[in-house]
């Protein structure tokens, strides 16, 4: 079999510029990064602002295992089948941290017949956005740095910095480290740390925003820390926010590629979604939804995570409601949560236990499928379950899957072989999407942004992870008064939490109950536009496995890139 690498390689690509036009994009509003990759023009927004929406369906997951349940394969094969039943679709995906590329995941442009292309610049540096994003940061971090070294004439609090450096690599080591070492030329000492680029408040700025306006205002309001009497220190005060605008000016335009079939895909911005809100830009959705009849974006990780922050955090901000959802979810991890196997991130899986058939496992682990058809329900949202179909799976596990998943409210579960078939494995999933997508929607949001920052955390909580309540440590209780008296407690909420459970405690499978949310801190990202709680240990850092993936990357004899994916 084929790896996905070897797939991608194998596929014959067309030129950008034909793809752009199948939509209706002429060449002027592209920005040509050779054949195959483009930049897209944000004068398109207003020249095609009076083109009706297209249907706006977001992908989402139950808790995955560390390997994923295949998302991003169901994103791209949906929109695929789409467009073979007719209809115009493109797809909206973020663009990959190197991280995960080089760290447990790999890569992430989809898989087999279900990919982005070209697949290596995808999973790589692409056009240098993330890069752009990391340089931002890390030129306010050095302007705050040198206003305290030189005078520090506004005051800064250096025990309430809250800004870290970034580098788009997982490294644990760089979490906690002193800088200003070597004497008075070389700074100021104090305690810092490292977050990995796409967990930066400017990375979630450039999701966020919706114009080269917008984002240098949003830039502006970027807090870095607090004076010694409590008031907010940002990048406006350290005169930076023109000059990291500048950095991003192209960094903001949406990234075009095509699908293995030659359909359109935007590719933009890459936050996190256990950290940040995790989807993709609102710029690239909004292009999107006027040039075809239906966009299908992808958050990430389960609908506990990068799908609830859609729906509060980036449909609050872009304007766009969600006609449908479809829910990705596969046998063996529903079997992990089961208590079928144990996948210990790192360690590896035992592949005869993840294989072998356990309908009662399965059967078991549908409690996390149904609550995350539950949360998606909160919202007013039909639901589709798509089940990612593996050789190892067996009829009775999946008709176990179809018939829970109806029971808990979901207009239907479909078998999805778009990684082995393409668009073609996906016509009858599209269909189910087609059907739901046309039913009456009452979408509505959570809570409402006056509501005090605790309620707000508190229903996150027990209505979306299922907890008994929250616990506040002192740190939080401190941030959460701050931030209030500086005026951000009507920012809606983005919860930092591990992905691997839908409580705080990533060996929590299933669907917990009995549990109580320790929130360890809470930070400001006032220029994204949210607070963020820190649940139980999640870092912003995330450090690599014993052996990563990055040790199978290499390139061969004719200089072709190997072992990618």
């Amino acid at each position: 079999m084929k790896s996905d690498i070897e797939i991608a390689q194998a596929a014959e690509m067309k030129r950008i510029r034909e793809i752009a036009e199948s939509v209706g994009l002429d060449e002027e509003y592209l920005e040509l990064y050779g054949n195959y990759k483009a930049k897209v023009k944000l004068e398109v927004l207003e020249n095609f602002k009076d083109r009706p929406n297209g249907k706006y369906i977001d992908v989402t997951a139950i808790t995955p295992t560390p390997l994923g349940e295949g998302k991003t394969v169901t994103t791209i094969g949906l929109s695929m089948a789409l467009n073979k039943l007719g209809k115009k679709a493109i797809t909206c995906i973020r663009q990959p941290s190197l991280g995960p590329v080089f760290g447990i995941k790999g890569g992430a442009a989809g898989g087999g017949y279900s990919q982005v292309l070209p697949m290596e610049d995808f999973n790589l540096h692409l056009t240098g956005d993330t890069h752009a994003v990391g340089i931002a940061n890390n030129l306010l971090a050095a302007f705050l740095d040198t206003h305290i070294m030189k005078g520090n004439e506004l005051n800064v609090d250096p025990f309430s910095i809250t800004l870290n450096r970034v580098v788009d690599v997982s490294d644990r080591a760089l979490r906690n480290i002193i800088i200003g070492l070597g004497g008075p030329l070389n700074g100021v000492p104090r305690e810092t740390g490292y977050d990995i680029t796409v967990a930066s408040e400017v990375m979630a700025i450039l999701a966020l925003t919706t114009s080269l306006k917008d984002l240098r205002e949003r830039l502006a309001r970027m807090v870095v820390g607090s004076t010694y009497d409590g008031k907010p220190v940002t990048a406006e005060d350290l005169k930076c926010a023109g000059a990291m605008t500048v950095l991003l000016k192209d960094a903001i335009k949406p990234n075009l590629l095509q699908t293995i079939e030659h359909t359109l895909c935007f590719v933009h911005t890459g936050p996190f979604a256990n950290i940040a809100h995790g989807n993709s830009s609102i710029l690239a959705d909004q292009i999107a939804i006027k040039l075809g009849d239906y966009v299908v974006t992808e958050s990430g990780f389960g609908a506990d995570c990068g799908a609830e922050k859609l729906m509060n955090i980036k449909c609050r901000y872009s304007g766009l409601k969600p006609d449908a959802v479809v829910i990705t979810c596969t046998v063996r991890a529903l079997k992990m949560h089961g208590g079928g196997f144990e996948f210990i991130p790192g360690q590896g899986v035992d592949k005869e236990l993840m294989n072998r058939q356990n309908v009662e496992a399965v059967e078991k682990g549908c409690e996390n499928l149904e609550k995350m058809i539950e949360n998606m329900k909160l919202f007013g949202l039909p639901v589709v379950v798509a089940i990612n179909n593996f050789d190892a799976d067996t009829e009775e596990e999946i008709d176990v899957i179809k018939d829970k998943a109806k029971a808990a409210g979901a207009e239907d579960a479909i078998i999805s072989n778009v990684w082995e078939r393409g668009g073609d494995g996906g016509i009858e999933l599209a269909e189910a999407v087609v059907k739901a997508a046309e039913k009456p929607t009452e979408f509505k949001f959570l809570y409402p942004l006056d509501w005090p920052i605790k309620k707000k955390i508190e229903i996150i909580a027990t209505k979306i992870y299922g907890a008994d309540g929250v616990n506040y440590l002192p740190e939080a209780e401190k941030k959460i008064d701050l931030y209030t008296k500086q005026g951000f407690g009507k920012l809606p909420i983005c919860m930092a939490k591990t992905h691997l459970s839908l409580s705080h405690d990533p060996d929590l499978k299933g669907r917990p109950t009995g549990f109580t949310v320790p929130i360890r801190d809470v930070r400001v990202s006032a220029g994204a536009g949210f607070l963020y709680p820190l649940l139980g240990m999640m870092r912003t850092m995330p450090g690599l496995p014993k052996v990563p993936a990055g040790t199978k990357v290499d390139i061969d004899d004719d200089g072709n890139i190997v072992g990618l994916f």
